[in-house]
């Protein structure tokens, strides 16, 4: 049986490796091209930085043609990875189990959460690899009733040089990303082809029968018994919707917003990024260097990249997108996300005040880069993991089938959902 997973990020690469192991012909279908980490050091950017040449966040390319950002509105910037290993080569290598939501619908993912953690290895960064003032910051969240935790990771501290910089890739190798499942399922057989877009799904008598693939400026179908859509948030709803099949208006995208304060001399780059996390209601509180809002936000420029000292707040957003069939998306920042936000802020400045960070205090850029919840799992699906609204042997396994917004790091809970849902195509076939 031939399977075409659409998507090599943390949900395709996940499946992918898991059905080749048990056998199966599979043939992986990435738009982007293979990802190269960013070789340069970054502060060559610096003095373009401070004379406003680099532009906006649509120029992110000049820096890494890896990263893709959309506009969906008028403040929020989307943010995903491009390339072989998706957004995991552009993510901070965090690994949080958020299942926000899914104890609702009866989706426990336990067993599947260990597993990943344990194929991957995931601890914190040690503490005595975290910058002074990260430190006095985790000590002032303490005092104030936070209840900070060290950041579960997917980075061999070993390795880590600590430039600070997981989102444009990492050059040592020290952060797992799902190349390394790619690698494993290539040496058991697996193909995979890049630079190549997959338009819409065949379908034909109410069966996924294979896949449009655009090349350059060819195009070609190709035959499947099997189609996994993980392309993400946007991704798997733009081919669902060009497919004429059911997409739902309710992508969510984990908004973040920094605080930027400073600090002479904290150096909080030269550090992973967050290394400790405080949990909220709807967000979590942690240090972090927002580099779009490093590059291109205007009230940031003014502060070094040596002083400049951040904490973000990470949203679980209202689900209120919507992706066209060409890819367009459509996502407000409500007045509850607003609200939510501006708490946080207020605890981010309050923690950094704790460890001595002065003003300015400044925010940063609106953005987010965990999307899902554009095909959502009801409570009837799960034991498939499929919704219904999708014909026969056509599946998702990314964040599109998570309903809610998370306010945590995902990439485990992506490999996590599709390892069960490879699972289930195995014993379905």
């Amino acid at each position: 049986m031939r399977i075409v997973v659409v998507g090599s990020g943390a949900g395709g690469a996940t499946a992918a490796r898991e059905l080749v192991l048990k056998g199966h012909d599979v043939f992986v279908l990435e738009a982007g091209r293979p990802f190269k980490p960013l070789s340069r050091r970054v502060r060559w950017v610096e003095p373009l930085r401070w004379t406003g040449v680099l532009g906006t966040e649509r120029t992110i390319d000049k820096i890494s043609s890896h990263i893709r950002t959309t506009r969906s509105s008028r403040d929020l910037v989307l943010v995903r990875g491009v390339t072989t290993g998706g957004t995991t080569t552009i993510s901070c290598g965090n690994m949080v189990r958020a299942e926000n939501g899914l104890k609702e619908i009866g989706l426990d993912l336990v067993q599947e959460f260990g597993e990943i953690e344990d194929m991957i290895g995931v601890a914190p960064i040690p503490r005595d690899r975290w910058r002074p003032a990260t430190r006095k910051m985790f000590d002032g969240a303490e005092k104030m009733g936070l209840r900070p935790s060290p950041t579960p990771k997917a980075v061999d501290a070993e390795k880590c040089v600590a430039c600070g910089l997981c989102e444009v890739g990492c050059a040592t190798g020290a952060k797992w990303d799902s190349r390394r499942f790619l690698a494993d399922f290539i040496a058991n057989g697996g193909k995979i082809q890049t630079e190549s877009k997959v338009r819409k799904v065949i379908v034909e008598k109410n069966r996924a029968a294979g896949v449009l693939v655009a090349r350059g400026q060819s195009s070609e179908v190709v035959h499947a018994d099997a189609v996994i859509l993980a392309a993400g948030g946007i991704g798997t709803a733009e081919i669902l919707r060009s497919s004429d099949l059911p997409v739902s208006d309710t992508l969510w995208a984990d908004i973040v917003l920094t605080m930027g304060g400073q600090l002479e001399g904290a150096r909080q780059l030269e550090e992973a990024p967050m290394v400790w996390y405080a949990k909220r209601d709807d967000y979590i509180i942690s240090p972090y260097i927002d580099i779009l809002s490093h590059w291109f936000h205007k009230p940031w420029r003014g502060v070094s990249m040596e002083d400049r000292v951040g904490v973000m707040v990470k949203l679980a957003d209202v689900a209120n997108g919507r992706v066209d069939a060409e890819g367009r998306v459509t996502k407000e920042v409500t007045a509850r996300d607003r609200e939510r936000l501006d708490e946080g802020l207020s605890l981010a400045r309050s923690i950094m005040e704790t460890a001595g960070v002065k003003g300015p205090f400044v925010e940063g850029m609106l953005n987010g880069g965990h999307l899902g919840g554009t095909v959502p799992l009801a409570k009837g699906d799960v034991p498939l993991m499929r919704p219904s609204t999708l014909p026969e042997d056509l599946w998702v396994a990314d964040l599109s089938l998570v309903p809610k917004s998370q306010g945590l790091p995902t990439m485990l809970t992506a490999a996590a959902i599709s390892l069960r849902v490879a699972r289930i195509v195995v014993e379905r076939r």
